[in-house]
């Protein structure tokens, strides 16, 4: 149909008689590419206001293949017109390179269509994310997994397709492939163990981009920043970047603090044993303070006893829970809790006890009074006054002696 086409055209122009076959091919490829890039002006600005059209209904996803396929729809018209420019260079020319027009044109359009493709998971990716476009956004880690297997099987079917388009027996790549991948395998079972650890990491979810994961086990600590199919990101709280390999996380425990439910106020508060009449009245007030308390979770374990008689004190044991998980707020409340307890201790006439031994001694034995102990006290590092007060106090029993 082209070379039809093109035969009426050449025909045409070769009536005027004025032009010699160069110029007749040149005018020809001139207009395809002018006409080309028309067509490629015009599909964009369609799309364009198609595009703003769409934007103002509720389904989303008319919008995403719209901005997904506006420019690989440009390129497809291009490499329409770059083809049809190439036949009629073709048919004026017998040169080698044209003969390649049918295959690169297969390609191109592998090539374009792969673009969409990668193009749409990439919006469809953000849509599902968004929490300004989607009710209840998925969760990212899980979203970029599937984007990610979806690019991956994208990608080796265009390669594959490419390769049968070139003429190349996918069987017998597959065959190859298989034999080879066992060789890879042995070479590079560190690389894969990483791999298939990213993969547990994206089905079970331990954890997700955002969240505070600590391991008992190493010496890991921070905040997921990225999770790769062969590394996983951390920051620690000092800031430091943490490369840790996918594969250490299926042989290790982790702990993930930011999925708690409520933090805990866990303490033991000691009072003198002068104050134990005022122990019941103390212990049944901080009880109550805590089950008011606004930021204390009331249907979580709360517990206030009297715990121990302790070396030097009375010990109350106080347990709660908090509402809120995040670490500063955290410390504002049991910060708050504690000043409140504080009080109540001390409205009661009663005092926090600290370390203290009580020394009892028998009768008759007194304690030395100031005098005694100014003479033993002596001034440090006068070494020389002690030698001299010592060698008078020899030299007088020799005097009383003789």
């Amino acid at each position: 149909m082209i070379g039809e086409a093109l035969s009426i055209l050449n025909s045409w122009i070769k009536d005027f008689g004025m032009l010699s076959e160069g110029w007749r091919a040149g005018i020809l490829i001139f207009m395809l590419v002018f006409a080309t890039a028309t067509a490629a002006f015009i599909a964009s600005r369609v799309i364009v206001a198609l595009e703003s059209k769409f934007s103002a209904t509720r389904n989303l996803w008319d919008d995403a293949v719209l901005h997904a396929a506006r420019k690989p729809v440009v390129a497809f018209i291009w490499l329409q017109g770059v083809y049809w420019a190439a036949e009629v260079a073709h048919h004026f020319s017998d040169a080698e390179i044209f003969k390649a027009n049918g295959t690169l044109l297969q390609i191109g359009f592998v090539w374009v269509l792969v673009w969409a493709m990668l193009r749409l998971v990439k919006e469809a990716e953000k849509i599902l994310i968004s929490p300004m476009k989607m009710r209840k956004p998925m969760d990212y880690t899980t979203v970029n997994a599937i984007s990610k297997l979806l690019r991956a099987v994208i990608i080796i079917t265009a390669a594959l397709t490419a390769l049968q388009t070139l003429g190349f027996s996918i069987s017998g790549v597959l065959a190859f492939g298989g034999v080879g991948g066992i060789a890879v395998g042995f070479a590079a079972k560190d690389l894969l163990a990483n791999f298939f650890g990213g993969f547990i990491i994206h089905l079970d979810r331990p954890f997700k981009v955002g969240d505070w994961v600590r391991s008992p086990d190493r010496n890991i600590e921070g905040t997921v920043e990225h999770i790769g199919w062969r590394l996983t990101t951390i920051r620690t709280f000092d800031k430091r970047p943490l490369y840790v390999p996918n594969a250490a996380f299926t042989t290790i425990a982790v702990e993930n603090p930011s999925r708690m439910t409520n933090r805990r106020i866990s303490e033991t508060i000691g009072i003198r044993y002068a104050d134990v009449y005022s122990m019941k009245k103390i212990v049944d007030e901080i009880r109550d303070m805590l089950k008011n308390h606004e930021d204390i979770a009331a249907d979580e374990t709360l517990i206030v006893n009297f715990l121990a008689f302790n070396a030097s004190s009375l010990d109350i044991m106080v347990y709660a829970f908090t509402k809120t998980t995040q670490w500063v707020r955290f410390h504002e409340v049991k910060e708050d809790v504690l000043l409140k307890i504080s009080d109540i201790i001390e409205s009661h006439g009663a005092e926090v006890a600290f370390p203290t031994r009580t020394l009892h001694l028998p009768d008759g034995v007194k304690v030395s009074g100031n005098d005694s102990e100014e003479s033993s006290v002596s001034e440090p590092g006068n070494a020389d006054n002690r030698e001299q007060n010592a060698g008078k106090q020899v030299e007088s029993k020799n005097d009383s002696s003789r």
